[in-house]
């Protein structure tokens, strides 16, 4: 391959489909490119797998091509079929915007964004929303052939499934997304356009459309499903989503999220989710074999995404309750640390009676610590329980609000690494 971008990219096993290989090759060797990405707002944050392609347009950046980052303002409020087995409930056009304003502040922290001339964030919304219905028909729907349109698999599939039909508003959304990528190409050179491997229907319905009306050609290039050799879902956990938002998913369950990557995962995810040149990938890989127990390529995972998606001081907050909660110190940290390692811990919530005058044998037995008061009376003899760091001494020990940390956390210990959470409502 002529393009170090391309050669990268498949080294990495981060090319599942692209419309000409050696053409697109030749392609992105021959002169710097414009290309693009879509995010639809359909939540106030982002998620681990949004990554993927948020890190890929950072690789064709950092080869020296332009990104643009697509935010799409008009296309949220239509709902894109891709990947879907149920029509999308649509959500108010208010929060959308919502959605949008905060997307667009995530999308910084991966690509530069700060010169025209290095890269876009724009929002569909400025072209979809001043569409006019006959003109749009006229000039762009009779470019999409009706039966090439229901060959599509994110329709297919919606069809052929007797519970769940397919709207005309979701129909409609490849014909949006293809206008999009000729609007993109046409106002802004834009050539090529990346996504999973669910959009490789509206990628290639945008560069048809693009020969058409513009005489050019266009290009596309999908990213892999990224999945887990276990066959359990990517990006989710006991707690639900894993956000890329701090506010909804802490830097330390951020960081737990990928240090507790599999063995047979880790390096294919350092190859996707890292900019580590490949060689240092190859050495970790030699130590998963020689030396799993040490787990050194989950550190690195986990170190190396929780910076790019973090930070260095979410980095280092991430490893401060980790090392807390490893050693027992938890009383080092900070009421906001503290906080974060209970929301991500097994966790009991009291309400209406609190935690006034509760003995801790029944505050065991109600998280599960122990199966009677007699276990618990034995564990804390055997000095194998602490409260929020402190070993309980006395059987008749009782806890009240006053010893809850920021008004509402008690973390409970038993032995060297079993941990429960109590929350006060």
């Amino acid at each position: 391959m002529e393009s170090a971008l391309l050669r990268d990219l498949t080294a990495r096993g981060l090319v599942a489909d692209a419309t000409g290989l050696e053409a697109l090759d030749r392609h992105l060797a021959s002169a710097r490119r414009t290309v693009y990405c879509g995010f639809d707002p359909t939540a106030e944050s982002l998620h681990v797998g949004n990554l993927l392609p948020l890190l890929a347009l950072r690789r064709f950046q950092l080869h020296g091509h332009r990104p643009i980052v697509l935010i799409g303002g008009g296309t949220g409020l239509i709902g894109d079929p891709s990947g879907k087995t149920r029509e999308r409930v649509l959500a108010p056009e208010a929060q959308v915007a919502a959605w949008a304003e905060r997307l667009r502040r995530q999308v910084t922290r991966f690509v530069d964004l700060e010169r025209e001339e290095e890269g876009l964030l724009l929002d569909n919304y400025a072209w979809l929303s001043r569409l006019e219905v006959i003109p749009f028909l006229r000039d762009i729907g009779k470019e999409f052939s009706v039966g090439a349109m229901l060959a599509r698999e994110s329709v297919r599939s919606r069809l052929g499934r007797p519970d769940a039909g397919l709207s005309y508003t979701e129909f409609s959304y490849q014909i949006l997304q293809a206008y999009d990528f000729l609007v993109l190409c046409r106002d802004w050179g834009c050539t090529i356009q990346i996504g999973g491997t669910d959009q490789w229907g509206n990628i290639t319905a945008g560069i048809e459309l693009i020969r058409r009306r513009l005489g050019t050609e266009a290009y596309g290039l999908t990213l892999p499903l990224v999945t887990k050799a276990d066959g359990t879902k990517f990006g989710k956990t006991e707690a639900g989503t894993v956000w890329l938002d701090a506010a909804k998913t802490s830097p330390y369950e951020f960081y737990q999220f990928w240090i507790n990557t599999a063995d047979a995962d880790v390096i294919t995810f350092l190859k996707y989710f890292t900019f580590l040149p490949l060689e240092t990938i190859g050495e970790l890989e030699h130590a998963v074999r020689q030396a799993p127990e040490r787990r050194d390529a989950q550190r690195t995972l986990a170190r190396e995404v929780t910076a790019l998606v973090h930070g260095p001081a979410g980095l280092a907050e991430a490893e401060r309750v980790t090392a807390a909660l490893f050693s027992g110190d938890v009383e080092s940290l900070s009421d906001a640390e503290f906080a974060q390692a209970c929301a991500a811990m097994p966790r009991t919530e009291l309400a209406g009676e609190g935690l006034d005058g509760i003995p801790i044998l029944d505050l065991l037995v109600k998280t599960g610590l122990a199966e009677s008061r007699k276990r618990a009376r034995e564990l804390i003899q055997a000095g194998a329980i602490h409260v929020n760091g402190r070993r309980v001494e006395r059987v008749d020990a009782t806890l009240s609000r006053a010893d809850a940390r920021a008004g509402r956390y008690v973390l409970l210990r038993k032995g060297k690494k079993t941990y429960h959470a109590v929350t006060l409502a």
